[in-house]
């Protein structure tokens, strides 16, 4: 079975998903890298708003080109959460 591929790209969803979750994150919090580890929590350790986290959202939902539906990203707490749903999303 094949890896499903980002609209665009040419590698699978799965490649480096921790990685790229984490550059997102990152890059749209305007954050240093190390401080987003899988145990951060999105709002009480990165600061992140609920708007921030909803727009995150879409731009995971455009980075990996699948739809996460509200009840699954009104449970992201932690970085680790959102890379685990993906994960699990991407080999389905």
């Amino acid at each position: 079975m094949q890896t499903p591929l980002h609209a665009g790209s040419h590698q699978p969803i799965s490649q480096n998903l921790p990685d790229r979750v984490r550059n997102v994150i990152a890059t749209y919090l305007d954050l240093p890298r190390e401080l987003v580890i899988d145990e951060a929590n999105l709002s009480h350790d990165l600061g992140a708003d609920s708007l921030e986290i909803t727009e995150m959202v879409m731009v995971f939902e455009e980075e990996f080109g699948f739809k996460i539906d509200d009840y699954a990203a009104d449970r992201f707490l932690t970085v680790g959460d959102i890379i685990r749903h993906l994960q699990l999303h991407a080999s389905a």
